[in-house]
């Protein structure tokens, strides 16, 4: 597997679903948070339990020549990418997988080894039929656990039913420093444009410190890095500015 393409791929896939879920869902002045990469490593779950023209379907918008490249991918993304890197003075980072499948569709074993080893995800046979809302239930517990209390619900207690078999779920949780902090002393409140044209006060960070800003056509790229101590990753975040425009 060439790495940096997979990598490069899989980065494609994740501003195609970013601005087709944002043209679709993000209406007047509504704010959406959005985690692309959960929703590849899920989609990588259904393709690793599929076959047939489901499997090829799937690898195809996945960018990936074949399961076991993705199955790879994601093994590395698990155990590297997503290792916590607080100990070493890192951001705190960790993602979560979870598997729950009705009683009455046992496990194929090469299906849960690849959601063991590969995902590192957690895999639960449960009674839909019967205790539909006790599993709404267990998957919310494993959800707020997974987010340190941050999601309390994903699921209402009704959203299950006797006609439910699976349900596959991914947890991310980040918490970090900046390299550099922002003096709360020198923040200022400036004019914020919003969609409709209108704008409103809102208060901004100011920093007089170099920062890292790329200007491309129709935007600008600020990037703010996290403290990373002696880990060897280094995460940042990054906000692009689309250039002022009329209308």
């Amino acid at each position: 597997m060439d790495l940096q393409e997979s990598i490069t791929n899989q980065t494609d896939v994740s501003f195609m679903l970013a601005k087709h879920v944002f043209s679709k869902e993000v209406k007047g002045d509504t704010n959406l948070v959005l985690s692309p990469l959960s929703i590849q490593i899920v989609l990588g779950l259904i393709a690793a339990g599929s076959a047939g023209p489901t499997q090829d379907q799937l690898l195809c918008f996945l960018k990936s020549k074949s399961i076991d490249e993705l199955n790879s991918l994601c093994s590395h993304l698990v155990n590297t990418v997503f290792a916590d890197g607080s100990p070493n003075g890192g951001p705190r980072l960790s993602v979560a997988n979870g598997v729950w499948i009705d009683q009455t569709l046992p496990f194929r074993p090469s299906f849960k080894q690849v959601v063991g080893n590969v995902y590192k995800a957690a895999s639960e046979s449960v009674d839909f039929q019967n205790k539909a809302a006790e599993v709404a239930n267990q998957v919310n517990q494993w959800t707020r656990m997974k987010t340190n209390d941050l999601i309390e619900e994903i699921l209402p207690r009704d959203a299950l039913n006797n006609m439910t078999r699976l349900i596959l779920a991914n947890a991310l949780y980040f918490k970090g420093e900046w390299n550099e902090k922002f003096d709360a002393s020198e923040t200022k409140d400036h004019e914020f444009h919003l969609l409709n044209g209108w704008s409103i006060p809102a208060p901004f960070m100011t920093s007089k410190k170099k920062q890292y800003v790329a200007a491309f056509n129709g935007f600008k790229v600020l990037r703010l890095p996290y403290k990373q101590g002696t880990d060897t990753r280094c995460f940042s975040m990054y906000f692009i500015l689309p250039d002022a425009h009329d209308g």
